[in-house]
């Protein structure tokens, strides 16, 4: 593929599935100047492999999986701690866009969205990927590269910390029904 054609293909999807990605990356860090970065670090590496990525049978599924190892990475390094930290001077700072509200409850929202802050990195990613990107367990396991158990206790893990935090007069639940 000629570089014209390449970048033009590139821009193409870039400009569809930006929203897309940049959504995945807030509810992955919960921050929108954050998720703008992730989005740009993911995107250049897009780009970087573009005629890899571009023959993939799933090219949303290339890019989500490139988002995830990105933020994944940056959680591992403490680059993200030291940034938000330096960046905003220790708290977190609005987004220019929010996620517009539905018909849906909006303080349940706004509560969801803490309750995920406090997963620890891979449970929130595991949630995230299983129950915003609606994955099934082997496909999660196959983005974040890991077994299928893994996911499994990740996601059961997440989603008792999730309802502990959203009802705590609730009994703890200790395991998911799978």
């Amino acid at each position: 593929m000629a570089k014209p054609d390449r970048d033009a293909a590139f821009t193409e999807y870039v400009s569809a599935r930006q929203t897309w990605l940049r959504r995945v990356a807030y509810l992955l860090c919960g921050d929108w100047h954050r998720a703008d970065d992730l989005v740009q670090s993911s995107i250049t590496k897009l780009y970087t492999q573009w005629h890899r990525a571009s023959r993939a049978d799933n090219l949303d599924g290339y890019a989500r999986r490139t988002l995830v190892n990105t933020y994944l990475n940056e959680q591992r390094s403490g680059w993200a701690k030291w940034t938000i930290l330096h960046r905003f001077g220790g708290g977190s700072a609005a987004g220019p866009e929010p996620i517009p509200a539905t018909a849906g409850d909006l303080d349940l929202g706004l509560d969801l969205k803490e309750a995920l802050s406090q997963l620890p990195p891979r449970q929130r990613a595991t949630v995230v990927l299983r129950f915003y990107c609606d994955l099934s367990i082997e496909q999660t396991a196959q983005m974040m590269g890991c077994s299928t158990g893994n996911v499994k206790s990740q996601s059961s893990r997440g989603l008792a910390t999730l309802r502990n935090l959203l009802d705590p007069n609730l009994i703890p639940v200790t395991e998911v029904t799978r």
